[in-house]
């Protein structure tokens, strides 16, 4: 199936269509307000994939997607290519408390989200206190979020190391999608590369570019492709701003968890942005006037603001088109990976 790449991507359509279950099982934890954490792991394969979602609060995209599959792997026959190659381990979403928080302004069955919205009621965590930097150092650390702690200890009930490790994010506003890959992996992912730059410019976007010059551990490998953070860059850059107590909050993320345990997995993270910003090229609006007028607009207290986001020419980035994308990318770390076990 993921030897042949396009049969692999058009699998999102079946996997949009299985409706995700009102499942109260499968509860490896509960978050800071008790509330439970499900995963899910399913297949026989000796290919270890973990999926997972959620870890900033303001990011919905990524556990929608992620509930669509788990339905779609519990459709299937067990003699299924996806269940006897894989192990899926699968988190939708890692922060039920965020989400509850955040359910001001989306609900699962939009198609797009409304900017305005978002902004007067969006929460997120501050940095140092998200999921995503916030896992334990080793088994005997118990200092940190819940959350981590009971994902920390039901990755390890894996029965060997993992081979392919995804993180879904989001970002509030972006030119287009921006992938985030495991730096040393990236000479091997050239396949990967084509394939979502290709699925980017059939739906008709432009890929998110940014160099941020090793800032936080971002560095530009190619037009629309970064290496993953990390959160030894994180401290230090921290710590180059003077804020020790800020750079001592940042753990180890998921992707750095999951290589601590051993093997070489390739990890990768999707940022897709909510709303879509003209490229710079274009003559609009820039993301950091974005970024400028978001500030002016919170500090106003007056009340009410125009919808200016619509005269900046920002709009919204459709759900679907998003989902597409993640899985575009999942399927272009997989191929990556069987081609890297078949060289091997």
């Amino acid at each position: 199936m993921f030897s042949e790449p396009s049969k692999a991507i058009d699998l999102i359509h079946d996997i949009l269509s299985c409706t995700p279950s009102c499942d109260v099982e499968n509860i490896i934890g509960y978050s800071r307000e008790h509330r439970p954490i499900q995963a899910y792991s399913i297949g026989q394969g000796s290919l270890n994939i973990s999926l997972i979602g959620g870890c900033h609060a303001d990011e919905p995209v990524g556990p929608r997607l992620l509930r669509h599959f788990v339905a779609y792997l519990q459709s299937l026959s067990p003699a299924n290519p996806l269940l006897t190659n894989f192990i899926w381990w699968i988190i939708p979403h890692t922060n039920p408390d965020g989400e509850i928080k955040n359910k001001s302004w989306y609900t699962d069955d939009d198609d797009e989200y409304d900017c305005m919205t978002y902004l007067k009621h969006v929460i997120r965590e501050p940095p140092g206190d998200d999921v995503e930097f916030a896992f334990p150092f080793d088994s005997h650390d118990k200092n940190t979020r819940p959350e981590n702690i009971a994902i920390y200890n039901w990755w390890q009930s894996a029965p060997h190391p993992f081979n392919l490790h995804v993180s879904l994010h989001g970002m509030a506003v972006g030119v287009g999608p921006w992938f985030l890959v495991e730096k040393d992996w990236w000479p091997r992912c050239n396949h990967l590369k084509i394939l979502c730059n290709s699925k980017v410019i059939e739906l008709g976007y432009d890929l998110h570019d940014v160099e941020r010059n090793g800032e936080k551990g971002f560095y530009r490998l190619d037009k629309g492709f970064c290496s993953r953070p990390d959160s030894r860059a994180m401290r230090q850059y921290f710590i180059e701003q003077n804020d020790l107590d800020m750079a001592e909050k940042f753990r180890p993320s998921s992707m750095e968890t999951i290589r601590a345990f051993g093997g070489d997995p390739l990890t990768l993270v999707s940022e897709m942005p909510l709303f879509i910003v003209p490229p710079e090229s274009s003559g609009h609006t820039t993301i950091q006037e974005w970024k400028k007028k978001i500030h002016e607009w919170r500090g106003n207290k007056t009340g009410d603001s125009p919808d200016w986001a619509k005269e900046m020419n920002i709009r919204p980035f459709p759900i679907r088109d998003q989902m597409i994308l993640q899985w575009t990318f999942i399927a272009g770390g997989i191929k990556v990976l069987l081609e890297q076990n078949k060289s091997s």
